[in-house]
């Protein structure tokens, strides 16, 4: 499989990296519902034999399960993936989640993060949003501490708006961005993507598939039987008028994919990496099975005319 340079680090990554963000499981406010962590775990192993060599990850997910579950996974894997994960999320013991961006806190969470992932250093450490806007200066600059001291090797940010991003390389260098991007939320396109490109920093895209809106799997009584503790169902794209229009792009993608033997999530995925300024995308995996939907997007490529077709879907 090619492997791409991750910015201005001496990472080589695969084109699709493990999400694991729905492995944190339910009950916090960003949860996916019930997550069986076996089926974590196995998915993780799942990609990693189909040639996938790295795995994101954040302290808040599940507010530090995910992190546990993948700690669990690489532990006694002779061919580690590189484990990226981020910071600036906080909770309290009623599971309240805070957004801080302070040194003694973000070296705080890095420090947890490293007893949960049972690792030595962190090959990625990300802060995963700007949040409270004035402290990023604060945060980015501790993150530049963290890789001095050698408990990460690589920093990154996640969620920056292009004024964000040169504020903090003013500080430090910056060597990848984190950001949404998918058919249906293509906003990074006017201005991040371009400056990431021009300035040498990696982009590790996440939600291709919008959450697996458009993976092909998902209807509208899988939508409507969704648990309640999954954020999803209260989100536009999960809700009409949106849905309407999104399920409707998802027949468009399966007529595409059908073409060449691929699922719409293939092609949603081929989608974002046709750009030359994304390093790669981020596929959220919660059982094995769900690998053979989506491992074919690594080396399939859309053409200029199937590009245009799917862009009539969104006018």
């Amino acid at each position: 499989m090619q492997l791409r340079q991750l910015g201005n680090s001496d990472l080589r990554i695969t084109p699709l990296g493990v999400g694991a963000w729905a492995m944190g499981g339910g009950g916090w406010a960003f949860g996916w519902g019930p997550q069986d962590d076996q089926d974590s775990v196995d998915a993780i192993f799942a990609a990693i034999d189909a040639g996938w060599n790295w795995i994101d990850t954040a302290a808040v997910y599940g507010l530090g399960h995910a992190e546990e579950v993948v700690g669990r996974a690489v532990k006694g894997m002779a061919n580690k993936p590189y484990v990226f994960t981020k910071c600036a999320r906080v909770w309290n013991e009623q599971r309240q989640i805070g957004k801080v961006l302070k040194a003694d806190s973000v070296k705080r969470e890095c420090e947890a993060s490293l007893r949960r992932l049972d690792v030595e250093r962190i090959d990625l450490y990300q802060i995963h949003w700007p949040e409270p806007d004035e402290d990023v200066e604060e945060g980015w600059k501790a993150l530049a501490e963290l890789k001095q001291e050698g408990k990460v090797r690589w920093i990154g940010v996640s969620n920056f708006s292009k004024s964000q991003l040169e504020r903090a390389a003013a500080i430090a260098p910056i060597t990848s961005l984190q950001p949404p991007y998918s058919i249906v939320s293509p906003e990074i396109e006017a201005e991040v993507l371009p400056y990431c490109g021009a300035n040498n920093i990696g982009t590790l895209v996440y939600s291709p598939m919008k959450s697996g809106l458009l993976s092909g799997a998902m209807t509208r009584e899988r939508i409507a039987a969704m648990p309640a503790d999954d954020f999803r169902q209260r989100t536009p794209n999960f809700q009409e008028p949106l849905l309407t229009r999104n399920l409707q792009l998802v027949e468009s993608l399966r007529e595409i994919g059908n073409r060449h033997g691929r699922t719409p999530g293939e092609v949603a995925i081929a989608w974002t990496l046709r750009r030359p300024e994304v390093t790669a995308a981020i596929v959220g995996l919660r059982s094995p099975k769900q690998l053979a939907g989506v491992k074919g997007a690594a080396e399939f490529r859309l053409s200029d005319s199937e590009i245009a077709e799917i862009a009539t879907h969104m006018k």
